[in-house]
């Protein structure tokens, strides 16, 4: 995976966003921040994206997206149940079309013999179609368990709910 991989796919969702004329948000945690930055890296990317969220502590996915404390407590914060909550709750929150959140261990430390380093969730959010989970184990450190992340949260995102729908349009 290189840079332009990542330019290519945050232009692509960019330009479909745009022809749609969606928003879209996002809700990171082990990223922080890189899905939201490559988007917004897009000459113009104001017309489809307002805001993002970093909530890297289970607090600040509480606070600021309305994660619920007993899912946090319950699954942790490397969940499905999370990060389903986090996508809708940022889809929420910035009043978007489309929500990305993911939420991982992206280490060194922090893995378990049940959520291993590279145990990424990913949640995506549509007010049309409704809500996803994905889970993905990837192998690196953590830079490229991050990168590796904001690559599939964009090639998911285009696969699952946009490319059909420019299909449609």
């Amino acid at each position: 995976m290189t840079e332009k991989t990542l330019r290519e796919l945050s232009h692509q969702v960019g330009e479909a966003l745009g022809h749609l004329g969606a928003t879209i948000t996002t809700a990171e945690s082990c990223t922080g921040g890189w899905i939201a930055k490559v988007i917004t890296d897009v000459s113009g990317s104001s017309a489809w994206f307002e805001r993002g969220f970093v909530t890297y502590s289970n607090d600040a996915k509480h606070q600021m997206i309305g994660v619920d404390s007993g899912t946090l407590e319950t699954h942790g914060a490397v969940s499905e149940a999370v990060v389903r909550e986090m996508a809708q709750g940022a889809l929420y929150a910035a009043g978007a079309d489309y929500a990305v959140a993911v939420s991982g261990i992206a280490g060194p430390n922090g893995g378990s013999e049940e959520k291993p380093v590279g145990t990424v969730w990913f949640g995506f959010a549509s007010k049309a179609e409704g809500t996803i989970a994905r889970q993905q184990l990837f192998e690196g450190d953590r830079d490229t368990v991050r990168r590796k992340s904001t690559e599939y949260a964009l090639q998911t995102l285009w696969e699952e709910f946009l490319k059909n729908k420019l299909d449609t349009v």
